[in-house]
């Protein structure tokens, strides 16, 4: 599987697209509409499905209009975050820009183990508590994708709704029982390795 990064230069999150031949997934589609899908037709790709790693506003902001634009790709968030969607102080847009702003629910939401299946890749949902109580980390082969859950250089903030720090250090634990040689992709800035990332937070 091919991951492509669309990193902003702005507040929104790093954005991916994960490429299996011809089919793609997005994950946390942050960026604009128009972004995502220069990098989908790049790779002569079919969007299949949007992936969330949580529901801050932050990775969701072009959800809506990415999925009017691909009706056959759903969404799929985890179950413990399904209320942050429809929800403007869940979500924390009310509380950084003053103003409601909701997001339509979930096609499909997540238990973790889960496999999702991308042409012949498997995507399996690794639930990692903390940030919200509904992040997870998605592993594809080699690569794991973080959200805010583990950055290159920290790991993500608990006091928004629904954070726990005590929950996001058993999540961080339970990462280090993965090989250290993934590649991880995290929400915010560059990408490294999981050993490198856990090595920051004194956790290897």
């Amino acid at each position: 599987m091919k991951i492509r990064s669309i990193c902003p230069d702005s507040f929104a999150s790093n954005c991916y697209v994960l490429i299996e031949r011809n089919e793609a997934f997005a994950v946390d589609p942050g960026v604009s509409l128009g972004a995502i899908q220069t990098a989908l037709a790049a790779e002569g790709a079919s969007l299949r499905g949007i992936l969330l790693t949580h529901g801050h506003f932050d990775h969701i902001l072009s959800l809506d209009e990415l999925r009017d634009a691909y009706p056959n790709a759903p969404v799929y968030l985890h179950a413990a975050d399904a209320e942050l969607l429809p929800d403007g102080e869940k979500n924390a847009f009310a509380l950084f820009f003053g103003q409601d702003r909701v997001w339509r629910p979930a096609d499909h939401l997540l238990g973790d183990g889960e496999i999702i299946v991308l042409g012949d890749a498997r995507v399996k949902v690794i639930h990692t508590p903390g940030h919200t109580r509904g992040s997870v980390c998605y592993l594809c082969g080699d690569d794991l994708i973080t959200g805010d859950t583990l950055f290159a250089d920290g790991y993500g903030r608990c006091d928004l709704y629904g954070g726990d720090w005590g929950a996001l250090c058993t999540s961080l634990r339970k990462l280090s029982e993965l090989s250290p040689t993934l590649h991880i992709y995290p929400g915010h800035g560059p990408s490294t390795t999981l050993g490198e990332a856990l090595g920051e937070i004194g956790l290897v």
